[in-house]
């Protein structure tokens, strides 16, 4: 883009870049905003713990599967056609969801949004590259955009708090259409198109094994952390890893690659991929598990409960605005090692807290969360661009936010599985009915049913053994938690050269 051009948009970037995260927020929203309305979702579709799972995660899991193949494609046929297109279809799967009469409507509505949020993400970044050509310019609008992706994440629990309490857990679709209006119409007056001009035919065979792969993969660890695998999920997450493995051979032959692969050979990108992937996998299951938390185990509305986690989300604003200045400051090896540091330490505090957890000790989780969130995931993005030539940095992106969502997504299954299992195995000695046994201990959402139809004492009962093995759960899987993030912490920061800087590679 020329500088005449990039001076005859004016302030009208600014309006470009509202829109771009006007959208951004609501796709990022949707990764959580179902959290405090699975109660809601439990009672009105009769909904079982794996149906609660998948309708939870599908949705970052197809949107994560995606990205690279619809980044690709954006590149060909363009990145407005792109956005426009995409935001219209997360509206259409919006309406398919919020009348959904069933658990089958809901995930496939679900699968919808996460096809139209993969057509976006990519868009969005790639068009403020596009957009704001002065480097200083560039920076903050990259700042904001990555701060809005990270507290959408976060408030999506709040706003969804909000909605399923007053409106019921289908206006938290809903509110998805107006903004998919407005944001379209400006949409097409603003924003400018643009296409590779170089860029070959799209791989569709190899979008396949991607998608295939990782959505494979995420099966078998969901059943694995469960403990239900049977001989078909071993072989789906065998298939999924023999997809991953031939598209990365598929790849490193191809003349024009939807990811050059050999991008992971740089220290610092394989850094930067795996402290977005793992943050965010923290912070999925993190807000997932707390929302429960707060409405089964402390009994919080909805809305209750998405004001009380309103710490992670002001704590990740802040952080993510203020880490661009740190990582000057500082060094990007300081911020990136200390943003994990502050996830582990979550983890940690929420492990070793005394039974039964206290909210004081909750908010302090996730204003830790926040923080080390904010830090490390707007570090790996400035990381993930500045390691890598400028005729690849939109790959970097794809990876970036491939990462961020399939982080979510995987969080939930992998954690929330685990602790699924943990729940069940302490869900012993209960007085309940033979044929409502595996509901109560299936999860605590299935316990809390369960006793609404018990009489005062076996409800007492049920209701204590309920949350104190929803405590217990909590314990372990944080346990585990902090010794992974911190592991990787250590890791990040050895990958990542010394004197590493984001504007210009390091050496």
């Amino acid at each position: 883009m020329s500088e005449a051009r990039d001076e005859s948009y004016g302030s009208v970037r600014w309006v470009m870049l509202g829109v771009l995260c006007a959208s951004l927020l609501l796709v990022a929203m949707d990764a959580t905003i179902l959290n405090v309305a699975l109660p809601s979702l439990i009672e009105d579709l009769q909904v079982g713990p794996m149906e609660q799972l998948w309708i939870i995660d599908i949705y970052g899991l197809v949107l994560g599967g995606l990205l690279i193949t619809t980044g690709a494609l954006g590149d060909r046929v363009g990145r407005k056609l792109l956005f426009i297109s995409g935001f219209v279809l997360f509206g259409i799967a919006s309406v398919v969801a919020a009348t959904a009469g069933s658990a089958a409507q809901l995930i496939g509505g679900r699968v919808l949004l996460g096809i139209g949020g993969a057509m976006v993400m990519p868009s969005t970044l790639s068009l403020i590259r596009n957009i704001f050509t002065d480097v200083r310019e560039r920076t903050m609008a990259i700042g904001i955009w990555a701060a809005v992706a990270g507290v959408g994440a976060t408030v999506g629990p709040i706003v969804g708090g909000f909605l399923v309490e007053h409106f019921g857990w289908s206006s938290a679709f809903w509110l998805n259409v107006p903004v998919v209006v407005v944001t379209v119409v400006v949409g097409l007056w603003v924003l400018p198109e643009y296409r590779a001009p170089q860029a070959g035919s799209l791989d569709w065979f190899a979008a396949a094994l991607s998608v295939a792969g990782i959505v494979c993969l995420a099966w078998g660890v969901k059943h694995l952390a469960k403990g239900e695998a049977s001989e078909v999920d071993w072989a789906i997450l065998l298939i999924g890893i023999a997809a991953l493995a031939w598209f990365t051979r598929r790849q490193l032959t191809a003349t024009d690659p939807l990811l050059d692969v050999r991008l992971f050979r740089n220290g610092a990108f394989t850094a930067a991929a795996v402290a977005t992937l793992l943050a965010m996998m923290a912070i999925g299951a993190a807000m997932f598990l707390i929302s429960l938390w707060l409405q089964y185990v402390h009994g919080y509305s909805p809305s209750q409960a998405g004001i009380r986690m309103l710490p992670a989300a002001l704590t990740l604003l802040t952080a993510s605005l203020l880490t661009p200045f740190l990582m000057e400051r500082f060094g990007v090896r300081a911020v990136l090692g200390f943003g994990l540091g502050a996830v582990a330490l979550g983890f940690l505090l929420l492990a070793v807290s005394p039974e039964p957890t206290t909210y004081p000790v909750v908010a302090l989780v996730l204003v830790s969360f926040g923080l080390g969130d904010g830090m490390a995931v707007t570090a790996a993005a400035a990381v993930l661009v500045g390691a890598v030539p400028a005729d690849r940095a939109g790959q970097a992106g794809a990876v970036e936010e491939t990462n961020y969502e399939v982080g979510v997504g995987f969080g939930v299954a992998l954690l929330g599985s685990l602790h699924a299992r943990i729940f069940s195995q302490h869900m012993t000695g209960l007085s309940v009915p033979a044929d409502k046994l595996d509901q109560a201990s299936g999860s605590i959402g299935g316990a809390a049913e369960v006793a609404t139809d018990l009489p005062e004492p076996a409800r007492d009962e049920l209701t204590h053994a309920a949350g104190h093995a929803f405590d217990v759960a909590l314990t372990t899987t944080s346990y585990i938690s902090a010794a992974v993030v911190a592991v990787v912490a250590v890791g990040t920061v050895w990958l990542v050269p010394k004197g590493f800087r984001v504007t210009g590679g390091h050496g």
